[in-house]
C-alpha cells in the first residue's frame, strides 16, 4: 500500500516538475557568454552555487534549502538579463528566499548575517529589493519540484521493497552527489526526474545489486523515461563525479576570510590584544558544563574561506576534502 502511494505520488510530482524548469533557451544563453563579458557567464555562475554550497552548510541549512535556492537562482537568470555585478546579490536574494520557504523560522538567519558572513558588497535594503523582484518575477512559486523531491521517493520506494542491508541505499551519499552536480550549470537542463534517477543508478551500479536495479527499472517504466534520455544523463553524471574526484580537482587553495574592519575598530584591536588576561589552567575531571554555556566563542570569523570552498558535506568518503573551484570570484 505504502509502494503505491509513493507511485501515485511519483507520478504527481512528474506532471509538475515542468513547471519549475529554467528556460533551457535561457541556460544556453548564459552558456554562450563570454567570461570577460558584463553578462553572467557559466563559470561565474557555477562559482556562485558553490558559494551558495558553502553558506548551506555555514548555516546548518538543509540540502532542500540548497536546491531550491539553485533552482530559483537559474529560473531567474534564464529569464532576465543580468549583468555580473548583480549576481552575487541575486545568488544571496534566492538562498534567503528558499531558507525562509523550507527552514524553521527561528533557524532562517537575518539579511544582515547574511551579507556579513558572505562578505558581498550590497546592503540590506539592495538585498531585500532584489528578493521582491526575484518573488515577482517568479510568480512566488517557491515550492518548486526538484530533483531532490525525486531522490527521497526514489530512495524511499527502494526502501519499501528491499530487505537486505547491504542494498540500503546512502541517502546522504545521493544528495552530496546531487548538490555536485547542481554546481555545473549543465545540469539545470536535465529533468529533475531524469537527473535523480540517473544519480540513482549510478550507486545501484556501485552496489552491484540485482534487486534494487530491478527497482530502478520499474520506476524508469512507470514515468516513461527513454533508454537514451537516461543514457545521456548518467553518462554525464558519472563524468562528473570521476572529474570531482580527480586529482585535477584537488589542489589546494589557501586563500582566507578576510575581514575588513574600520580604521577605529582595528586601532582598538591592535591596542585591547595584549590586556586580555589569561585564562586559568582547567582541572581535568573539574569541569562545570553549567559554567560552559556562556563561555563559548564566537567563531564566524574563522580563517575558512567561504567563497572558495564546498560545504562541509562535500568532504569525507564523498568528495576530495581540499577541493576547490578554479571558476571565477565576484
Amino acid at each position: 500500500m505504502e509502494a503505491f502511494k509513493l507511485m501515485k505520488e511519483l507520478k504527481s510530482n512528474l506532471e509538475l516538475e515542468v513547471h519549475y524548469l529554467p528556460k533551457e533557451t535561457g541556460l544556453s544563453l548564459i552558456e554562450s557568454t563570454q567570461e570577460n563579458g558584463n553578462g553572467v557567464s557559466a563559470k561565474c555562475r557555477d562559482a556562485r552555487v558553490e558559494d551558495l554550497w558553502s553558506l548551506t552548510s555555514f548555516f546548518g541549512y538543509s540540502t532542500q534549502t540548497f536546491v531550491l535556492a539553485v533552482n530559483l537562482l537559474d529560473r531567474f537568470l534564464a529569464m532576465m538579463k543580468v549583468q555580473s555585478k548583480y549576481l552575487a546579490c541575486i545568488s544571496i536574494g534566492c538562498l534567503h528566499i528558499a531558507a525562509r520557504a523550507t527552514e524553521e523560522e527561528c533557524n532562517v538567519s537575518s539579511s544582515h548575517e547574511l551579507i556579513r558572513i558572505s562578505q558581498c558588497k550590497f546592503t540590506v535594503s539592495d538585498l531585500s529589493r532584489m528578493e521582491k523582484i526575484i518573488s515577482e518575477k517568479l510568480n512566488f512559486q517557491f515550492k518548486a519540484v526538484t530533483a531532490l523531491t525525486f531522490l527521497h521517493l526514489y530512495h524511499a520506494i527502494a526502501l519499501s521493497h528491499t530487505s537486505n542491508r547491504k542494498d540500503i541505499l546512502n541517502l546522504d551519499k545521493l544528495e552530496a552527489q546531487l548538490k555536485a552536480c547542481l554546481c555545473r550549470i549543465v545540469f539545470s537542463k536535465a529533468k529533475p526526474s531524469v537527473l535523480a534517477l540517473s544519480l540513482l543508478m549510478l550507486e545501484i551500479e556501485a552496489l552491484q545489486s540485482a534487486d534494487l536495479f530491478e527497482i530502478a527499472h520499474r520506476i524508469q517504466t512507470h514515468l516513461k523515461i527513454s533508454k537514451a534520455d537516461l543514457a545521456r544523463w548518467r553518462g554525464l553524471v558519472d563524468q562528473c563525479m570521476r572529474e570531482y574526484s580527480s586529482p585535477e580537482c584537488a589542489k589546494p587553495d589557501h586563500k582566507k576570510l578576510v575581514w575588513i574592519v574600520s580604521r577605529r575598530t582595528a586601532q582598538n584591536l591592535h591596542s585591547s590584544y595584549r590586556s586580555i588576561p589569561e585564562l586559568p589552567t582547567i582541572p581535568e575531571g573539574a569541569w562545570d558544563e553549567s559554567e560552559s554555556e556562556d563561555s563559548s566563542e564566537d567563531l564566524s570569523s574563522g580563517e575558512e574561506s567561504l567563497s572558495s570552498s564546498l560545504g562541509s558535506d562535500a568532504e569525507g568518503p564523498y568528495f576530495p576534502s581540499n577541493f576547490r573551484s578554479r571558476a571565477c570570484r565576484q
